[in-house]
């Protein structure tokens, strides 16, 4: 009789598998297939959770993300069979039941990563590409700031994508935004080439991307929330957005940025105060932008500040932490040591 129900469940398996088009193994099974070269790894996790830990050797494709299958087409060989893993088990079946309908050939990790782990399989982790700066909000809450290139921030906070001024490509530095969460908001001071930029504005946008600019790029777009100097959005319960002036004064440079066309953007995350000047000089208006926490300011003449001109402005806007960006070839190095004696952390991040 016993060996009459194993075989029926052995049957069942073989019908379910059949069914599903894919084999669901178990840690060591699965730990065995990939040491074969006929296979392909494949995590469908985000980016984020890839680099906090995968399995030697993994693609990542983010199943969640637009576009799935098209890149799963370019990148996975469709002679291989491929090896798929999530979390625990959920997104990997999906994703495994997608790309079987392709005409591939799958095997899925039952108790995804997490079932991994726990067996005391290895993993390895990812340090980012990118320098990443972290603080706490008032209630506990992690943001994160990410130097991507020139003035383009990735800010990650309480589970929310925040991109400033992404642009996918600088002289010889290109930007795969792709590989990165789509964004909840997207805000764009204006419109020159190395703060907007279409391509990485349609990579970044998803149906709950909220976009949010000042006239002049929105008129380009054809759409986005227009926001103008003093304008104030609340965006989430624990989020505000206001949009400040940012514009040159020195006679010869008015013509870069003339007053009342751009923005820069003063975040509120749980309390915690972050201020993204955009391009622009040492204006008056800064003396009124009180109680950040972390700020911004640009550095490269003849478009925005000298250093001396980011001296005065880090001492009108007082900022606990500065982050000198859009600074080009200009040497920074001085600012830290200029601003000690204020009770200002600068910290230099290779934006560049």
């Amino acid at each position: 009789m016993k060996r009459i129900i194993t075989s029926l469940l052995a049957l069942l398996g073989l019908a379910a598998c059949s069914q599903q088009g894919y084999e669901n193994m178990d840690v060591n099974a699965f730990a065995s297939r990939i040491a074969d070269q006929d296979v392909v790894l494949l995590d469908v996790r985000t980016a984020d959770e890839y680099d906090d830990g995968h399995i030697h050797d993994a693609i990542n494709i983010d199943v969640k993300q637009d576009g799935f299958i098209g890149k799963a087409q370019s990148m996975l060989p469709i002679d291989k069979t491929i090896a798929v893993y999530c979390r625990g088990g959920k997104r990997s079946a999906n994703a495994s039941g997608m790309l079987v309908k392709e005409g591939y050939k799958v095997v899925n990790l039952e108790g995804g990563i997490m079932a991994w782990k726990d067996a005391g399989m290895p993993i390895e982790k990812n340090e980012s590409a990118y320098e990443v700066d972290g603080f706490t909000t008032q209630s506990g809450r992690t943001v994160k700031f990410h130097a991507l290139t020139h003035a383009s921030i990735r800010i990650e906070y309480d589970g929310r994508e925040i991109l400033v001024d992404p642009v996918t490509k600088l002289g010889e530095k290109t930007i795969d935004y792709t590989a990165m969460p789509q964004a909840d908001y997207l805000f764009v001071t204006h419109e020159h080439f190395d703060h907007f930029d279409t391509l990485a504005i349609k990579q970044l946008t998803s149906d709950k991307t909220q976009l949010i600019t000042n006239r002049r790029c929105a008129d380009m777009l054809g759409y986005g929330t227009v926001m103008a100097n003093g304008d104030v959005l609340q965006l989430a319960d624990n989020f505000t957005v206001e949009a400040v002036p940012a514009y040159n004064i020195a006679q010869e440079h008015l013509q870069f940025h003339p007053k009342g066309r751009d923005n820069g953007f003063i975040f509120t995350l749980d309390g915690l105060r972050i201020y993204v000047a955009g391009d622009t000089e040492d204006i008056p208006e800064m003396a009124n932008i009180k109680d950040i926490d972390v700020a911004f300011l640009p550095c490269n003449q003849p478009y925005t500040m000298t250093v001396e001109q980011l001296i005065n402005a880090a001492r009108m806007v007082k900022p606990k932490v500065l982050f000198p960006y859009h600074y080009g070839q200009t040497d920074v190095s001085s600012i830290p040591s200029q601003l000690e004696a204020d009770g200002i952390e600068a910290r230099i991040r290779h934006y560049e």
